[in-house]
């Protein structure tokens, strides 16, 4: 099984979505929790409702920056299984970075 890669659409919720946290976590929904949950250098959390408590208290846009490097996912090559999908999460990652 695949892991499909994310629309446009979809891409632009959560680009805005995580960016509209960072300058309020309350305004983290479920969809830009899913996406920056499973980035790269994120601690777990129970649930969005820990994650927004946590962030209630650090900066959200701190660590997206710092992390950056780290969700670029450049070991994936073109015809790689799910290359479409890293590709995908990587671009995404880097316009939430540049909104930021």
């Amino acid at each position: 099984m695949s892991l499909q890669a994310h629309t446009e659409r979809q891409a632009t919720l959560i680009v805005n979505n995580v960016v509209r946290a960072c300058s309020d976590i309350t305004k983290l929904n479920g969809t830009g929790y899913k996406f920056i949950n499973l980035a790269s250098g994120f601690i777990a959390h129970y649930n969005r409702y820990g994650f927004i408590d946590h962030y209630s208290r650090y900066s959200l846009r701190n660590d997206i920056v710092r992390n950056a490097e780290m969700n670029l996912w450049l070991n994936f090559r073109p015809g790689d299984k799910n290359y479409e999908y890293y590709k995908s999460k990587a671009d995404i990652y880097a316009r939430i970075v540049e909104a930021l």
